[in-house]
């Protein structure tokens, strides 16, 4: 989930107050983060699934519109507002959002599903490098260090493990350096809110800011890229339903639901499935097929993110979306 989504400590605070001892797992939060995992995983497969008929630039925007009216009816029916005094953080936080899902626009239309989402995930490492120069309470330790350099690795090895034939190939590598650089402004916007008085702010506001900055950039960038194209078949209405209602918007209350009643590192640590189901899914629904060196780079970047980041940073200081 773009993100959502990625999760915990900016976000989970001003939920899990006044739970003074969280639970630790048991075998519903089990199913649960599994569950959600998998649907995280599987939204870049479902964008890029009808990307012909949709593009994903403009699904994303309408995603993120819908997503926007149920929240806000959420909000309202809690009696909940957007802060003043969180504007100009929240501007900051939905602008970054924003860019990061306008970069995976692009790149599902160069390169595959299980490229994006592992790419995309690498934000944990952007994340741990930010806080580590911004925050002086999260500096990194060796272990840390250690797990960037195997990261790097890795990603060096899954950039050898692009597209194979030379027809794709350089398309399909700047649609992995876009998935990056996706990653990056996901990282980013964690340390935004980490770093800022968002830190401090109920997750439905945060939530708000990142939805109105995706709907607010890439509307109009679907737009002038000529991306607009919207072909309103069946298959094209259930993919919107699913990424507006079931990721966008029933993923993160089931996440805060989470996280209100169990150890956020536990839930967090979970989060390092998401790109393992999505480069699964993607070969499986989508029949993508994976070089050895591109699977060998991917576990590398995993194994890297989950040791930079495992518990000092968990992954998911910004909604999952």
């Amino acid at each position: 989930m773009d993100a959502l989504k990625l999760v915990a400590p900016s976000l989970a605070s001003p939920l899990s107050r006044g739970a003074a001892a969280a639970a630790p797992m048991d075998a519903r939060a089990f199913c649960l983060m599994l569950c959600l995992c998998t649907l995280w995983g599987l939204q870049q497969v479902s964008l890029k699934a009808v990307s012909t008929q949709a593009s994903p630039m403009l699904m994303i925007a309408l995603r993120s519109l819908l997503a926007l009216g149920l929240l806000a009816a959420l909000m309202r029916g809690q009696r909940q507002g957007l802060q003043r005094v969180n504007w100009p953080a929240g501007g900051l936080a939905g602008a970054l959002f924003g860019l990061e899902f306008l970069l995976v626009a692009q790149a599902l239309q160069w390169t595959k599903a299980a490229h994006v989402v592992v790419f995309l995930y690498t934000s944990p490492l952007f994340t741990a490098v930010g806080l580590h120069v911004l925050h002086p309470a999260e500096r990194l330790r060796p272990r840390a260090w250690l797990g960037l350099a195997l990261a790097f690795v890795g990603l060096a090895l899954a950039f050898l493990g692009g597209a194979q034939g030379p027809a794709v190939a350089q398309r399909a590598l700047l649609g992995d350096a876009l998935a990056l650089l996706a990653g990056l402004a996901m990282g980013a916007t964690t340390v935004a809110i980490r770093c800022s008085r968002l830190s401090s702010a109920p997750a439905t506001e945060t939530l708000c800011y990142q939805l109105i900055g995706a709907a607010v950039l890439l509307l109009p960038a679907a737009a002038l890229t000529g991306q607009a194209h919207w072909a309103a078949t069946p298959a094209v209405w259930a993919h919107l339903a699913f990424q507006a209602v079931v990721v966008s918007f029933g993923s993160f209350l089931a996440w805060f639901w989470l996280l209100r009643r169990y150890l956020a590192s536990r839930l967090g640590a979970f989060s390092f499935l998401t790109p393992l189901f999505g480069v699964a899914l993607g070969a499986a629904l989508l029949g993508e097929a994976l070089t050895p060196s591109f699977l060998a780079g991917s576990s590398l970047v995993l194994l890297g993110v989950a040791a930079a980041n495992w518990p000092a940073v968990q992954p998911g200081s910004r909604s999952p979306l």
